[in-house]
C-alpha cells in the first residue's frame, strides 16, 4: 500500500464507508521490556524478520516502538530511542520504500530522526502534549499523526469521555497551530493507559462520538490489554478471542485502523465484518 492511500494522510471523505476492511497497523516492539513481546524483536535480524512476516499476514502499516509504555516502565533516554528504532526503519525502507511504517514515540528528536529515515507517522502516546516541539516536527516532515488519549493516574470517579473530549481539543488545537489538516490525523482512545476497567470500556463504545465530534478517523489498539485480562482472567499471551471481540466492537463502532499483534486473524475478522456490512 502506497503512503497516499492511507485514509487519514488524505482529506476526508468521512466516514470510511461500511464495507472498506479497516486498515490494520501491525506492532513491531524493538525493546527489551514491552508487556508482551519484549526482547523478541529488539535485535535488528529479529526485527525484519517479524516485520517481513507481519506484513505477509496484511498490515498495511508497521508501528515501530523504541521505548514500552506498559505502566511502571523505565522511561529511555531519546538517544537510546533511536538507537533502538532507526536501524530497523533504515533497513525496512533500504528492501521496501513503498513501506508505510510509523514511529511509536512522544519525543519530538526522535520523530524527526524517524521520519528523516522513513516513517510516514507519528504515533504520539501523549498526543502531541509531552514534547511542545512534536506538532512542528510532525507540520515540518509532512507526517500523518496519531493522537492518543492519556492519563498520568486513574481517577474512578472521571467522566472519561468528556475528558476525552477536552484532551483531543487541546491536542487538535496544538495540531491546527502547527498547520496540521485534520485529514492528516487519527484519534486514538487509548485504551489501557491511565483508565479503570469501566473507562476502557467507555472509551471504546465512545468511538462514533468522537468521530462525530471531532471529524477524524479513529485508530483503536486492544491487542492483549489488561482490561482484557480483567474480564476472562486470561494472561497476555492467551487473549487473542478476547482481543477480536474488542477489535469486532471497534470496527463495528466506526474505527478505521486497528493497532494489532496478531495480524491475520484480525486482517480475517475484518474481511468478515466488511462482507457483511457491504449491500452488494
Amino acid at each position: 500500500m502506497s503512503q497516499s492511500s492511507l485514509p487519514f494522510l488524505l482529506a476526508p471523505p468521512w466516514p470510511r464507508p461500511a464495507e472498506a476492511r479497516a486498515l490494520l497497523m501491525g506492532i513491531l516492539n524493538v525493546t527489551p521490556d514491552s508487556f508482551s513481546d519484549g526482547g523478541r524483536f529488539n535485535a535488528l535480524e529479529a526485527a525484519l524478520a517479524q516485520a517481513r512476516r507481519i506484513e505477509a499476514e496484511g498490515a498495511e502499516i508497521l508501528d515501530i516502538g523504541g521505548e514500552s509504555t506498559r505502566p511502571g516502565a523505565a522511561e529511555v533516554s531519546a538517544e537510546e530511542e533511536a538507537a533502538r528504532v532507526l536501524p530497523v526503519i533504515e533497513a525496512l525502507m533500504q528492501e521496501d520504500a513503498a513501506r508505510v511504517l510509523s514511529i511509536d514515540t512522544y519525543k519530538a528528536n526522535v520523530a524527526k530522526a524517524a521520519c528523516r529515515a522513513g516513517a510516514a507517522i507519528i504515533n504520539d502516546v501523549w498526543g502531541l502534549q509531552r514534547d511542545p516541539a512534536m506538532a512542528d516536527v510532525a507540520a515540518e516532515t509532512g507526517a500523518g499523526v496519531c493522537i492518543m488519549h492519556n492519563r498520568r493516574e486513574k481517577d474512578d470517579a472521571l467522566d472519561i469521555v468528556a475528558d476525552m473530549e477536552a484532551f483531543f481539543t487541546r491536542s487538535l488545537d496544538l495540531a491546527e497551530a502547527a498547520g496540521i489538516s485534520r485529514s492528516r490525523i487519527a484519534l486514538d482512545p487509548g485504551v489501557g493507559f491511565g483508565k479503570t476497567l469501566a473507562q476502557n470500556l467507555a472509551a471504546i463504545r465512545a468511538i462514533p462520538h468522537l468521530k462525530k465530534t471531532f471529524g477524524c478517523a479513529v485508530l483503536l489498539g486492544v491487542s492483549r490489554k489488561s482490561f482484557l485480562g480483567l474480564i476472562t482472567g486470561r494472561a497476555v499471551d492467551e487473549r487473542l478471542s478476547g482481543t477480536l471481540a474488542a477489535g469486532a466492537y471497534g470496527l463495528m463502532a466506526g474505527a478505521d485502523v486497528l493497532r494489532v499483534h496478531d495480524v491475520a486473524a484480525h486482517r480475517d475478522a475484518a474481511l468478515v465484518l466488511a462482507a457483511l456490512a457491504s449491500s452488494r
